[in-house]
């Protein structure tokens, strides 16, 4: 029973929520008519750990508490259990009715509040501290739904991606954690888990609220022709700049695929890191990079236009893979997945995007996003083939530099091909059109 209350109380903590009230910020600063409320949000937020920590200190330093109540300070995962987990529920839920997201704040309050009687069932806290920090953290969360309320939360692309990112985040330290606490067998079941709930969101989702004629590109005056079945080779062959973008991704893919999984192999082969914490970590900082790389994506669009933002992630690849050659040690994970997270952070925003412009207009949006993945994902999975046989014949330091190498290729492309490319990724949504995808 003590493992079933250890994995509950392991929701509360800190090391688990403070990059989850990160990720809220994040996510309130995206959108301009959010951002104070970002601001609130990390000063209450602040202000309930540093309540928390000086009531810890007080009892510490001066023994300032009380015998009669078993009160030595708030209980910590309790506080930032209900601070964080309504507002992320609430967040969830926002484009759901309103009664609905006040019933989410809600669940999201009652799930913190078992989280602090599983203080209670561990006998770490007294019920004192844990009512004490259940009272705590809902006056931060309260006030935080306050301030945002309903204003600003359209759903933009680069939010998704903030949001995919910030998931990923929060997956992968929790995976590091239960890995290094229970066994690989507890992160298999999580990996479970969250495929339940990424079904079960999936079916919450209103199939009248989606638009089938915008979300494949149509235009409001679209033909019945234009309705046909599209044939993905065919896209992929009579658009140019759709098939240069493709052959360019696969040979980044080909050489970034792997080279996340053999820098985690090389460092702890090196006896240089734990398996399990080590892993979460090339994750956990790769992801944070690309939530910030998330946030800026649609500005640099507007600023550099696609081509250039696409080009910065090519030139970001045969890089890393020099670092990740040089530096094979548990510091040398911020500057090579630093680099992994800029690049897949721009890409995750601009080549969905650009794919979008390339192709509104015609019907064929979905098909052609299914092409580029299809090209992009081959070469992702050719890369764990030739990283690893490289590994194994010529070491580590050499499979890094021959995997940033091959991904120059991508890099030859882009600038070989660039000015109709240019052309091509600054053509507008209005004006776009399937003789011109030919250019």
């Amino acid at each position: 029973m003590n493992s079933f209350w250890l994995i509950a109380t392991g929701f509360g903590d800190s090391g688990f929520l403070l990059p989850a009230a990160f990720c809220v910020a994040i996510w309130l600063a995206i959108d301009r008519g959010t951002r104070p409320a970002a601001v609130h949000w990390m000063l209450l937020f602040g202000a309930c750990g540093l309540v928390v920590m000086l009531s810890k200190l007080a009892f510490m330093g001066w023994g300032i508490g009380s015998a009669r109540f078993d009160f030595t300070g708030f209980s910590g995962h309790t506080a930032l259990a209900t601070s964080v987990w309504p507002v992320v529920f609430w967040l969830a839920a926002m484009r759901w009715a309103p009664s609905q997201r006040m019933a989410a704040a809600v669940g999201g309050w009652v799930w913190a509040v078992f989280i602090g009687v599983s203080r209670l069932a561990l006998e770490v806290h007294s019920t004192a501290e844990v009512v004490t920090g259940a009272a705590l953290g809902p006056a931060v969360a309260g006030v935080t739904l306050g301030i945002f309320h309903e204003r600003g939360f359209d759903r933009q692309f680069g939010r998704n991606q903030v949001a995919n990112h910030a998931g990923n985040v929060v997956g992968a330290a929790l995976s590091g954690w239960l890995g290094w606490r229970y066994g690989f067998g507890a992160i298999f079941a999580l990996a479970g888990g969250f495929g339940a709930l990424s079904v079960i969101s999936t079916l919450l989702i209103r199939r009248d609220s989606i638009d089938h004629d915008s979300a494949r590109g149509l235009a409001a005056t679209s033909s019945a022709q234009e309705h046909e079945h599209a044939s993905g080779f065919r896209v992929l062959l009579t658009c140019r700049p759709l098939l240069l973008l493709s052959a360019a991704l696969a040979m980044f893919h080909l050489g970034n695929a792997a080279m996340l999984p053999l820098y985690g192999l090389a460092v702890v082969a090196a006896h240089k890191g734990d398996p399990s914490a080590f892993t979460a970590q090339t994750i956990v900082v790769a992801q944070l990079v690309m939530v910030a790389a998330a946030c800026v994506a649609n500005r640099l669009i507007e600023r550099l236009g696609y081509w250039r933002v696409i080009l910065i992630t090519f030139l970001a690849l045969p890089l890393r893979g020099l670092v990740a050659a040089m530096f094979i040690t548990a510091w040398g994970v911020w500057p090579v997945q630093a680099l992994d997270g800029v690049g897949a952070g721009l890409q995750s925003v601009a080549v969905p995007a650009l794919v979008v412009r390339l192709l509104q207009g015609t019907g064929r949006v979905n098909v052609g996003q299914g092409v580029v993945m299809t090209v992009q994902g081959a070469g992702a999975a050719l890369s764990p083939a030739l990283g690893g046989m490289l590994a194994q014949h010529f070491g580590y330091a050499t499979a890094f530099l021959v995997l940033g190498a091959v991904s120059t290729g991508s890099l030859a492309l882009w600038l070989r091909f660039g000015t109709s490319l240019k052309m091509a990724c600054g053509i507008r949504r209005d004006r776009a059109s399937p003789n011109s995808l030919t250019t």
